[in-house]
């Protein structure tokens, strides 16, 4: 069993990476690092946002079909990054969107349970900022399309009127489980028609007033209750990036 730091209260302490904006593969080698360390011993459980730049096309960790023109696609001039996930679903295009990810372990139960303990953390805190969410329901042909937000799963998030706001991925090593999701903000129509096709497009109702300071902010909040913890704010170090990506002289931008 891994042993969880504590506070003076009895609270487990969880370190809070500042939002980082980082290259798709460098996204990944971190949570993917977060994931070793913790299952070692290394490291506390975690909480994470972040985005994409450039924009990318993340694929699921088993998903072997996709449109072989994704390989070469262009927007605004830069080619779009096509990164592999390490845990399973379908593509997702990571362009507009916010990316959450939670390190942690002795969470039990089946993996669906584990999802919806996970998913509290951003049912109330998206309820704290007037947006109600429901879990979604896959509709026929879930299986064999290749695009994520096209239907949503019982593991996915949905608004009121059926559209998805947020899509989630899980690979659970022994008791430790890594779950990250990209939570739809303001995704570019003409981008998602040219990877998508037109009609798999569905803009996101969202009230008008929000910030991603004030997102990150509510999903924080949230997330410390839900998961009964104090959260420790603290960037990657030197060291840090050394051991996620050696061959990296410094840290990407975006790091707040």
């Amino acid at each position: 069993m891994l042993n969880p730091i504590q506070n003076c209260d009895g609270k487990q302490v969880w370190r809070l990476i500042p939002l980082l904006e980082a290259p798709g593969h460098v996204q990944m080698a971190i949570d993917k690092w977060l994931l070793a360390q913790h299952k070692s011993g290394k490291h506390p459980p975690t909480l994470r946002f972040y985005t994409w730049s450039p924009p990318a096309i993340s694929l699921g960790y088993h998903q072997r079909q996709y449109p072989e023109f994704w390989q070469n696609l262009q927007w605004r001039g830069e080619k779009l990054d096509l990164v592999r996930r390490p845990t399973g679903g379908r593509a997702v295009l990571h362009q507009g969107d916010l990316t959450y990810a939670v390190i942690t372990s002795g969470i039990s139960g089946s993996r669906f349970q584990i999802y919806a303990k996970i998913c509290q953390f951003l049912i109330q805190g998206w309820r704290s900022l007037g947006v109600e969410l429901r879990y979604g329901t896959a509709g026929r042909g879930y299986i064999h399309n290749p695009n994520c937000f096209a239907t949503a799963t019982t593991a996915d998030l949905v608004l009121p009127d059926g559209s998805k706001l947020i899509g989630s991925a899980q690979l659970r090593s022994g008791e430790v489980v890594l779950q990250h999701g990209s939570i739809c903000l303001q995704p570019n129509a003409d981008l998602f028609s040219l990877v998508f096709g037109a009609e798999s497009f569905r803009s996101v109702e969202l009230p008008g007033n929000l910030s991603l300071e004030s997102i990150i902010t509510a999903l924080t909040t949230a997330a410390s209750d839900c998961f009964a913890m104090e959260i420790q704010v603290q960037p990657l170090s030197p060291s840090e990036w050394k051991e996620i990506s050696p061959h990296r002289d410094s840290a990407p931008g975006g790091e707040m």
